[in-house]
């Protein structure tokens, strides 16, 4: 059951992220190891990680470190998962993160079909002015094209000389030859910042990309008289789960994922039929109060709308009680989605005129 959730290139929703910790080998996280802990952090929307005390300790003694995420642009729009690396990126980099992003194109050409032209115009197009849209810092973002670094691609097909098939079967449950190469270029690209300087690195991401992680690491001690890298830190988030409450949110699965950004009116209408925790009837949810622990619409507060915790534990309070109903909820979530899209659409339209200014490895 736990290869079939834990898979990168799936859709499935982990239900039970206690057990996760324990069959993986993860860490609880703890928001106390850092400071100023952001909203992901602080609501337990973070869950787990790898080898986070030397984040921590970097941090606090102020050592160099750096964090590190990819893009992969093989759709026209990204998602509210997408959004929470970002924005657990930008946390790192306001706390002296060393900041790589790479674009996945090669990856994205073995694994979904987009050529190399098509990856790039994208990337440039939207995928990079959208990542700073949504809380990249620019001026302190190093990025590079996968098929642009040949750094990466020479550590790719050293790596992949140290993990036979059946450990990658173990791993990823089946071994494609392009999914083969994508995890190794993956690991290629995490571990690419040691290659000048031996440092900690932190990789933020899902818990279904702990399998690259687990690779990678596994890499590392395989390599170590050659290479000494510093053994991988990681950082896992929950899942978005789509609007009816059965899966991540996917690009691949448009009717329950609202796409960042999409038209407010096509938003609404999705929100308006999200699966909430109300009763079957009003006066039901007066008397006994509504369960916004099964509601996707608080989850969505939670994880992405509402900043302030003080607002939310209101709207907590208030469904539980049964002063507020699902109609006018759903109602709010609009109005607040409305103002998440609207600075969203401005913030992409505004980076795209810095793409040209962007610093890439070549």
């Amino acid at each position: 059951m736990a290869e079939k959730i834990i898979d990168p290139w799936g859709s499935e929703l982990v239900s039970d992220y206690t057990k996760i910790v324990k069959d993986f080998g993860l860490e609880v996280f703890d928001s106390k190891l850092f400071p100023n802990p952001n909203r992901l952090m602080r609501r337990g929307v973070v869950f787990a990680g790898r080898d986070l005390k030397q984040i921590a300790d970097a941090i606090k003694s102020k050592k160099r470190y750096y964090v590190l995420s990819g893009l992969m642009p093989s759709a026209e729009k990204v998602h509210f998962g997408n959004k929470m690396v970002i924005e657990n990126i930008r946390y790192f980099q306001d706390h002296g993160a060393d900041t790589y992003v790479l674009v996945a194109d090669l990856e994205s050409a073995a694994t979904r079909g987009i050529s190399l032209e098509e990856a790039r115009k994208r990337a440039l197009d939207f995928h990079i002015p959208a990542y700073i849209a949504l809380g990249l810092d620019p001026k302190k973002t190093i990025f590079y094209f996968q098929s642009e670094n040949l750094k990466v691609t020479h550590l790719a097909y050293e790596f992949a000389k140290k993990i036979t098939l059946s450990e990658f079967e173990a791993v990823y449950g089946k071994a494609d030859p392009s999914k083969i190469m994508a995890s190794m270029t993956q690991a290629g690209d995490m571990l690419f910042p040691q290659l000048d300087e031996r440092m900690p690195g932190i990789i933020p991401v899902g818990i279904d990309q702990d399998p690259h992680i687990r690779i990678a690491r596994d890499i590392i001690r395989r390599t170590k008289t050659k290479y000494n890298f510093f053994l991988l830190s990681s950082m896992y988030h929950k899942f978005t789960p789509s609007l009816d409450g059965s899966l991540k949110m996917s690009k691949s699965k448009p009717e329950g994922n609202i796409e960042l950004p999409e038209d407010i009116k096509s938003a609404c209408n999705k929100l308006k039929r999200a699966l909430t925790g109300g009763r079957d009837t009003v006066e039901e949810q007066k008397k006994k109060g509504g369960q916004p622990e099964k509601c996707m619409i608080f989850e969505l507060y939670k994880q992405h709308l509402i900043e302030d915790d003080k607002e939310l534990q209101k709207i907590y309070d208030d469904c539980k009680s049964g002063k507020l109903l699902c109609g006018e909820d759903k109602e709010y979530a609009c109005r607040k989605m409305k103002e998440f899209m609207e600075k969203l659409e401005k913030g992409i339209e505004k980076a795209r005129k810095q793409v040209d200014k962007l610093a890439f490895v070549k």
